[in-house]
């Protein structure tokens, strides 16, 4: 408020916030259902994995992950599914498509296209994450 008079940022509308996935404080309550009608806008957000999650998605062998995870990631990372690996957590982080989305995302369904052999990370959003309980959820 200036001078008595109200102001609103291109963040706000008809004076409710628009959601922001880059922050939180702007995310909904998370309730059954919402996801239904969502662009996925999760899946617009740094996706970091662990091993068990590449063998589930069929990207690494046990015995791959078991001898050399940092073998393991120089070779996604060549292949151009992951970005980096840190040791000290062992989690992978993985590429995003040049406009923010998971390389699983569905460009025009906004569906996770190996949804039945996702990431942990995924199958507990939004139960873990920057806002337990919340999420950055988009009308399509």
């Amino acid at each position: 408020m200036v001078n008595g008079l109200l102001f609103f940022s291109p963040n706000f509308s008809l004076g409710s916030m628009k959601v922001d996935k880059d922050r939180p404080s702007t995310w909904v309550k998370y309730r059954n259902g919402l996801c239904s009608d969502c662009r996925g806008s999760c899946c617009m957000m740094p996706v970091e994995v662990k091993g068990s999650d590449l063998v589930r998605l069929g990207l690494a062998t046990e015995d791959e992950l078991q001898t050399s995870p940092k073998k393991l990631a120089k070779r996604l990372i060549k292949e151009g599914v992951v970005l980096s690996y840190r040791e000290g957590t062992d989690l992978f982080m993985f590429v995003s498509r040049p406009n923010g989305d998971c390389l699983y995302l569905h460009p025009q369904t906004r569906l996770c296209t190996v949804y039945d052999r996702r990431p942990d990370v995924c199958r507990q959003f939004p139960s873990i994450g920057p806002r337990p309980g919340w999420c950055p959820y988009c009308r399509k």
